[in-house]
């Protein structure tokens, strides 16, 4: 579909990745309505700030009434609580990660799809992440609020190829936010990801595997419970091996 002249709503639009693909979306000509919870915090002169907290159903009703030419939504924002799933809080942890990784990005896009519709269909964009595809335990319940998010992308992409809605899954490793600021590996850009996200659209592709780690741990998923797995279970018990001598 064609960018320019489009208007996009990017959740999370305050800062980091959602920043970029916001101001992505700018540079390509759309009119962009940028989220977030206080949209005080949207200090890019050129979006549209809107109120919105992916996890308050009327704020989203709200939104969906307010942005009603939208024919581009970008589901980003996300919470990370950092948690394995037999650590003390965990199952907080992963109810709120659940709530807003995969329960928000479930009712944005109840609300918007028929905007979609209505405006000819349009992109809907789910910003993933390689931990879709495979889990580590220092993030257990983050890994599976996305492996959930990924599953409602692929049956959102079926329910609404019929009304000419272009679903977009996004993967990636580390990006070089403040999410991934405390994390010493290569990172790709945040810039990088947003204009792959704009090509995608454009281009009418279904998934972006954003960079290297996202590519090689979607290559190695027919074989992941041997090539992947080992060296995380290596990693896992090197961590944790003064933990249980502690303990002990």
């Amino acid at each position: 579909m064609k960018v320019e002249g489009a208007a996009a709503l990017v959740t999370g639009a305050n800062r980091g990745l959602g920043a970029a693909i916001a101001q992505a979306l700018l540079d390509a000509g759309a009119k962009v309505y940028g989220a977030a919870r206080d949209p005080a915090t949207i200090t890019n002169q050129g979006l549209i700030a809107v109120p919105l907290d992916v996890t308050d159903g009327d704020d989203i009703a709200l939104a969906a009434r307010t942005c009603r030419d939208v024919s581009i939504v970008v589901n980003n924002a996300g919470i990370l609580r950092s948690s394995a799933s037999l650590a003390e809080g965990a199952v907080d942890a992963a109810r709120a990660e659940m709530e807003t990784n995969f329960f928000g990005s479930m009712r944005m896009a109840r609300a918007f799809a028929p905007v979609l519709r209505r405006n000819g269909g349009g992109a809907l964009v789910n910003m993933l992440s390689v931990l879709s595809f495979m889990s580590v335990p220092q993030g257990a319940t983050y890994s599976a609020s996305k492996a959930a998010a990924w599953s409602l992308t692929n049956s959102l992409r079926i329910e609404l190829r019929r009304q000419g809605t272009l679903v977009v899954a996004v993967h990636a490793g580390y990006i070089d936010t403040d999410m991934a600021a405390g994390v010493n590996a290569e990172k790709v850009s945040p810039q990088s990801v947003a204009d792959q996200i704009v090509a995608a659209i454009t281009s009418g592709a279904e998934e972006v595997l954003a960079d290297p780690t996202s590519e090689m741990v979607k290559a190695a998923l027919p074989e992941d419970l041997t090539t992947l797995y080992p060296p995380l279970q290596a990693q896992w018990d090197a961590e944790t091996r003064g933990e249980e001598k502690m303990a002990g």
